[in-house]
């Protein structure tokens, strides 16, 4: 099935088709996370609209709501995203502010500590993020620019090279490349 899910100013909408024909697209994904699903999938219900991933009442996740209640404490659990620590029988919640100072406070459960960075670290991975990560690392790994369009799910291949291409100085590769070995 190829659809899309679109959420603007809080309305979540199911559309038949991505914004456009590259959208329509297979995803190759590696056998162990094909095995992930097929668990998930066994041990989880699926939602409306044969949701795989929902939220507690079988809808579609949020956006916004995924931010703040599972993707920024999840960031900040796996240590990527501020800090928590214990203190004694308590927990220090560490995160820097929008002026790049360090805040803390401490709390008595670690929950509290976890939720309280993730409101208030001021940077972090964006789940958005991921996506421009994979394109990143597919043309590190040099997997053909044409072939990370079809992939990524975009018309025209500039587009691939204006965000997943990196510039580099690496001469002696470009050398390399041209045949001067």
């Amino acid at each position: 099935m190829i659809r899309t899910v679109t959420e603007v100013a809080g309305h979540v909408e199911f559309k038949a088709f991505p914004k456009s024909r590259a959208g329509r697209r297979s995803i190759p994904i590696p056998g162990w996370l094909v095995n992930e699903l097929v668990s998930h999938i066994e041990d989880y219900e699926q939602g409306a609209n044969g949701l795989i991933f929902s939220n507690e009442v079988g809808g579609p996740l949020r956006r916004t709501l995924f931010r703040s209640r599972v993707w920024r404490p999840a960031l900040v659990r796996a240590g990527l995203l501020g800090e928590v620590s214990e203190v004694g029988d308590k927990f220090e919640a560490v995160w820097k502010n929008a002026e790049g100072e360090v805040e803390s406070e401490v709390f008595s459960k670690y929950e509290q500590a976890v939720r309280m960075v993730a409101r208030s670290e001021a940077v972090g991975v964006r789940f958005h993020d991921l996506r421009d990560m994979f394109g990143t690392w597919l043309a590190d790994d040099k997997v053909p620019p044409h072939k990370i369009a079809v992939v990524m799910g975009h018309e025209n291949v500039a587009t691939t090279y204006q965000h997943y291409i990196r510039k580099t100085d690496d001469h002696d590769a470009v050398r390399r490349a041209m045949g001067d070995d």
